[in-house]
Formats: structure tokens, C-alpha cells, sequence
């Protein structure tokens, strides 16, 4: 690996650009589930050079894709097979409740094949992957992008670029399809930190699924006010509440599955509510809860990633001084 840049996690457009991958030979991709974020990754892995194909449980959503010039089928064991003729990297990119049985077709038609996923969470992801003897070429992986759409019409190529792709570095992942993986990421875009699963799954309740819950009780909120607040609604209301235009079954597989990490920081978030209710009750004040807020913003704002040099992929000890730069902010941005 090699140095390139420095990036701002509060502006990674600005100022954190992916360096393309070079001179390796591009293993072929089959993505298991094209809607918003596998069909994106389809369209950009095929744009970045690769030969990749797909499946996708929608006739309509696989002739959709077909339409647009890409191999798409409602045929699982084939597109699979086609994988294992292949060795190609296998892509999970269902919601949670469909893993499983993705997972079961996986492990009978293509079980040496190097795998990976997109779903928000990774610990239940992992446990499913391993009940499934599938473990030994598996690497977690979640794209941090998205949009309120859904369906093949949502995708787009370039929805990874300039993203954070956290890719796993837990004990026992293997240093070939981990380096596939992490590719795979860099040439949609993307730049990639390394994270094990269980700390993954507590970070995104923080700053992914506890967002849905308070844009959802937000526009709930507003609604109950009536035609007036809703007529009165502006940036506030609509920034705030983005995200709770996406379809109500997607965001219960996003955070159910989480459910746990969760709880704990709806715990905590609803402490710090209290407080604020009871301080604006006796004292009529907010200041303890704005002004902490606005320096926690700042803080974003001005945090700053820097360049993983010093790692390579199978080296002693890699996986565990990855996740420690990690822990620290560093960022991959290209694989020698």
C-alpha cells in the first residue's frame, strides 16, 4: 500500500479522492441481488472493467437490468454455477432476512468461491456465512451509501465514488479474498476501512440506524401537526426527515437486524432528550444540549482520515494492526 492522500470525513468529495487500482488482474463478480446498492455495484464493477453478472429473485427487476445491457437472471443455481466455472467473487446484496437463503444456494453450487455482501450489518451477516461452512473465503464488506430509492431504475454507477466501504478484518479472514475484495471497493470508488464486525454493527447504530429512527419519529412529529406544520416545513424538516422516505420493510431490515447495538444508543439518545426536556422545563434553557451538539457537529467537520501505508495483507499480524488503524481513522485508497 501506498500513500496518496488525506481525507476529511465530514467532506470526502472535496477532498478524498480514490486512486485506481493498478496492474492487478480483475477477478470476474456475480452480485447476488441487484437492487439499489447490487445493482450499483454491478454497473460499476462492469464500468471499472470487470466481467460481472448477476441474479436477481424479480423477473421484472432482472429484465429491467438485462434491458440496460447487463447479465441479469431470476436463475440462482445458474448464475452461481457460472461463479464457480468462474472463480469470481460472489457478492451477497439482499436485505438480511433473504441471507440465509442466498447463503444455502452458495454453499451447494459454489462453496470455494471467495465471497463478500453489502448488508448493513456484518455480525449477523458472519454467523449466517460460517453456519453455513462458508467462512474460510469470506470477507464483510458495507458500501456507507445509499439513497431512498430502491430497484434497479434507482441504481447508478457512480454511487460508490468518493464513499467509505468498510471491509472486514476479523479473525481468520484470509489475506487472498480479503485483497478482492478491498478492490473490488477501490475501483468502484471508493475508499476502504478496515473494521471488525462487531464494532461495524456499533458504530452504524450510531451514525445509519439511529438516523432512520429519529427521521421516522421527526416526520411523524410533523405530520401530527397538520396541514399548517407540514405547510410551514422547510430545510429543517426536510433534511431531517430524508431518509424516512424509504420504504418502510427496507428500513426494518436495515435496523432490526441491529437490534441490540441499537437499543443501547436509543438508551442513551433518550437520556440526552430528558435532560434537555427537563432543562428546558425548569430553566427554559437548551444550552447544555446545543451547545454539546454543535461541537460534537464540529468535531465531524473537521475530523481527518489518514493514509494506511505500513500494511500489506498477510503479513504477521495484518488483521489486527488493520483494525487498530482503523479504529484510528485510517483509510486504504490503494492496493500495490
Amino acid at each position: 500500500m501506498a500513500a496518496t492522500v488525506v481525507g476529511s470525513s465530514g467532506n470526502v468529495e472535496v477532498v478524498c479522492q480514490s486512486v485506481p487500482v493498478t496492474s492487478a488482474k480483475k477477478a470476474p463478480v456475480c452480485v447476488l441481488g441487484t437492487g439499489l446498492i447490487g445493482g450499483s455495484l454491478l454497473r460499476a464493477a462492469v464500468g471499472a472493467g470487470y466481467d460481472g453478472w448477476g441474479y436477481n429473485r424479480s423477473a421484472a427487476g432482472a429484465r429491467a437490468a438485462r434491458a440496460d445491457g447487463f447479465a441479469v437472471t431470476e436463475d440462482l443455481p445458474a448464475a452461481l454455477q457460472r461463479a464457480a466455472d468462474a472463480d469470481a467473487l460472489i457478492v451477497v446484496a439482499v436485505p438480511m432476512p433473504a441471507v440465509d437463503h442466498i447463503l444455502s444456494s452458495v454453499a451447494t453450487f459454489a462453496p470455494q468461491c471467495a465471497l463478500t455482501d453489502v448488508v448493513s450489518v456484518k455480525t449477523p451477516v458472519a454467523a449466517a456465512v460460517h453456519k453455513h461452512g462458508l467462512g474460510a473465503r469470506y470477507v464483510g464488506g458495507h458500501p456507507m451509501t445509499g439513497t431512498a430509492e430502491s430497484g434497479w431504475a434507482a441504481t447508478d454507477p457512480d454511487l460508490f465514488r468518493d464513499a467509505v466501504w468498510a471491509v472486514g478484518v476479523d479473525v481468520g479472514t484470509r489475506a487472498d479474498p480479503w485483497t478482492r475484495v478491498a478492490r473490488l471497493a477501490l475501483d468502484c470508488g471508493s475508499v476502504v476501512v478496515p473494521v471488525v464486525a462487531e464494532e461495524h454493527d456499533r458504530a452504524v447504530a450510531r451514525i445509519s440506524h439511529l438516523p432512520h429512527v429519529l427521521a421516522e419519529a421527526l416526520a411523524l412529529s410533523g405530520a401530527s401537526g397538520g396541514d399548517l406544520a407540514l405547510g410551514l416545513a422547510a430545510g429543517s424538516f426536510r433534511d431531517g426527515t430524508r431518509v424516512a422516505s424509504t420504504a418502510p420493510d427496507m428500513v426494518r431490515a436495515i435496523c432490526e437486524p441491529n437490534s441490540d447495538a441499537l437499543l443501547d444508543v436509543l438508551e442513551e439518545t433518550l437520556t440526552v432528550l430528558g435532560a434537555a426536556r427537563d432543562s428546558l422545563r425548569a430553566e427554559n434553557s437548551l444550552v447544555d444540549l446545543v451547545e454539546a451538539g454543535h461541537d460534537a457537529r464540529q468535531r465531524y467537520e473537521s475530523a481527518r482520515r489518514w493514509e494506511i501505508t505500513d500494511v500489506r495483507p498477510g503479513d504477521h499480524h495484518w488483521l489486527e494492526d488493520l483494525r487498530a488503524a482503523g479504529q484510528r481513522g485510517g483509510v486504504i485508497t490503494r492496493l500495490d
